[in-house]
This record gives structure tokens, sequence and C-alpha cells, in this order.
């Protein structure tokens, strides 16, 4: 069953601002809570369905790797949130809610024995790929610099990750309410509060490992498997190989790793789309009595026959041997396009063979018409 198009799913258009796109996800998670809708396992799928529109195009690098490459360019084709229940979501987006008259429905997930769940930020790394990696995938090993979690106060950032003492603000609910009059009542909206920012407890000996912030830098080794069939400009995501947040304790939630695919041009093959294109150069000799060559293609050279009376501009097509699409369904062909090599010097010798030959007959220019132009031979191949 084929995803629907996200832009759909909130009722949005594609030159709608970021306001836009929060507001009518804001509508529809209103519309479909969970709570309002208890049992109601079509309202659950749709909750989720608008989360996971909205984790895509409320993220400006996702909502640009979509436009380009839709569904199939969020990290192979899969679900952009990756959320499992009601809980997640409300983890990763309870935030917007928290000024309106919904702010209680939506963070009754984001905070877990009064510490608010916070998430860390992203990694992005650019990675370059030959055209063989990019034919066949590959997998990598990485070197990331990312941020963990302090193992001497386990996240927290106080000494021994005990030294806490509850928020006087908040009295460790890590929110501070504030009673609205309007004209249908008293509304209570939530927000984070601005002493402990939502943890509930505030420190009262640092720990001297990570100086009271709760993370420490690493170095990691990453493997990473690139699929066959991405390019230049996509985005992957490798989820919580990011940085871990800070003071968040053992429910935080670590960022995302993204890889941003570059290719390195090819000496010899260039790619368009899913095929590959080969200029092959002959001398005339050749073109005229025919020969076989070899030609590089993305799993080596093949040996092919170039018939007697080739002309040039003409294109032979080496069917399956150009680029998988991402989704390893189709394989493009690669083009050879013929060019016959004109000498500019020329040997007193072989300049007397060639003034014999011109008045010959079978040298007059001659095209029948089978011989078509460029544009109509293109137009073919690109058609097939």
């Amino acid at each position: 069953m084929s995803k629907k198009d996200y832009y759909e799913v909130l009722g949005v258009e594609k030159s709608s601002s970021a306001e836009e796109i929060k507001k009518a996800y804001r509508k529809l998670a209103i519309k479909y809570h969970p709570d309002k809708n208890q049992g109601d396992k079509e309202a659950e799928e749709m909750f989720k369905e608008a989360a996971e529109a909205y984790d895509v195009l409320g993220d400006p690098d996702k909502k640009a790797r979509y436009d380009r490459f839709g569904h199939q360019g969020m990290n192979g084709g899969g679900g952009a949130g990756g959320f499992s229940n009601a809980d997640d979501i409300f983890s990763a987006f309870g935030d917007i809610f928290g000024d309106s008259p919904f702010g209680d429905m939506f963070n009754r997930g984001s905070s877990r024995g009064g510490q608010r769940m916070r998430k860390g930020t992203n990694l992005r790394i650019k990675l370059k790929l030959s055209l063989e990696e990019v034919a066949n995938g590959v997998e990598k090993k990485i070197k990331v610099k990312r941020q963990i979690i302090c193992t001497s106060c386990d996240g927290t950032g106080a000494k021994d990750g005990k030294a806490f003492k509850t928020c006087g603000t908040c009295n460790g609910t890590g929110q501070v309410r504030k009673v609205m009059n309007t004209m249908l009542g008293q509304m209570v909206s939530a927000a984070v509060c601005p002493t402990c920012n939502g943890e509930g407890k505030v420190i009262t000996d640092r720990c001297v490992v990570c100086s009271g912030e709760g993370i420490q830098a690493e170095e990691e080794v990453i493997p990473i498997r690139i699929p066959a069939g991405v390019g230049e400009g996509m985005q992957l995501s490798m989820q919580g190989k990011g940085n871990y947040p800070q003071r968040s304790g053992k429910d935080g939630i670590p960022g995302d790793l993204l890889i941003a695919i570059e290719e390195q041009e090819d000496q010899y093959l260039k790619r368009d789309g899913t095929n590959l294109h080969y200029e092959l150069h002959i001398s005339f000799a050749d073109a005229a009595l025919g020969t076989s060559v070899e030609v590089p293609t993305v799993g080596g050279k093949v040996k092919i026959a170039v018939e007697a009376g080739t002309q040039s501009g003409k294109i032979m097509r080496l069917k399956g041997k150009g680029l998988k699409d991402l989704n390893g369904y189709v394989n493009g062909d690669q083009l050879i396009h013929i060019n016959i090599w004109t000498p500019k010097q020329l040997t007193k010798e072989e300049r007397a063979i060639l003034e014999k030959l011109r008045v010959s007959p079978n040298f007059s220019p001659n095209p029948d018409k089978n011989e078509r132009g460029f544009f109509d031979k293109m137009k073919d191949f690109f058609q097939a």
C-alpha cells in the first residue's frame, strides 16, 4: 500500500509557510488525539499519520529532501518519524502545544517522573562516493565526534547523579501554569519552567567530569550501509546517532546522524538519472572497416563490436549497464556515443592516400533516408 502525500495528509500546499504547516498539524493532532478518541483505531492511525507528515514537513532539511525525492528519499523509502506509539509523538512534538489550552493534554508524554524528555541535536556529515559505490551500494565506517551521556553522573549533571533539590518555582513538575479568563470561562495553559528548564529539579553540586552538562565528547566509528542508487544531494538518516541532550539523564533521546551524499565525478562515465553516458572516439578507418573495442562500465570493462560503416553520432545501448534506482527494481542503461576522430596533422604519405580517396564515389557523403539526425536518435533512446 503506497503512502499518502504528506502535503495531502496535513491539507497544506508546497508553498505553505512553516507556521501554516505547524497550525495544520496542531489542528489534526487535537482532532485525532487518543484521549478524545479512546478505542478508535482509525483515529489513532490518523494521529500517527499526521505526526509522520509533520516530522518531515516541519523540518526544513527533511522537507527539502521530500520535495526532491518524495517518499523514496526518506531513508530509503521508509517512514519518516518511526513513531511506534502516541508517547513517541508526545515526546517529539509536545512542545508545540505548550502555549495552548491543550498543553496539558499533549505534555503527558513529554515528561517522566517530573523530568521533561528532550531530544539532542542532530549531527550532519558529508559523504563522498565514487560512481561504482553509488552503483553497487557500499558499507562505510566513519569516525564521528558526538556528545554522549556522562558516565559519571548518568547524564544528570549532578555529582554522583544525586546532588539535586526540587525546583522551588514549579515544585518539581517542570511546568508553570497560567490561568486565562476567556468568554468561555477559565482556561489553563502550561509552559516550561524557566528556572529548571522543565527538569523539575536544580543541581546543588555539579559533576566534575562534565561540569554539570550531563554529556561528554566521544569519538565513535559508525558503520553506515549506503544503498545502491543514491544520488547527489540526497540525505540519509541514522536515528539515535547524533548528540545526547544536556542534563536529561537516561530519559533523554539522542539526535540523529544526517548523511549528505556527494558524488565524485567519474573520469569516463557521466550520470543522467539511472543512465550512464560514455563518449567513444574511434578512427575514421575503424568506423569504415568496423572494429571491436573495450569500454568501461561500473562493473568493469566490456568489449563491444563497432559495425563497418558506423557514422559519427551513432548511439549504442548497453542494456542494464547503468545504475539501479533507489528501490532496486530497475536498472538503467549505458549509452555509448560514437565520435569519429579526425586527425589534425598528416604525413605526406597519409595526405597522398587521402587525396586519392577524396575523389572515390564511396567517400562522397550520401546519407540515405534511414540515417536520421542526432535529435531524432536521442528522442528514440530516451523514449525506449
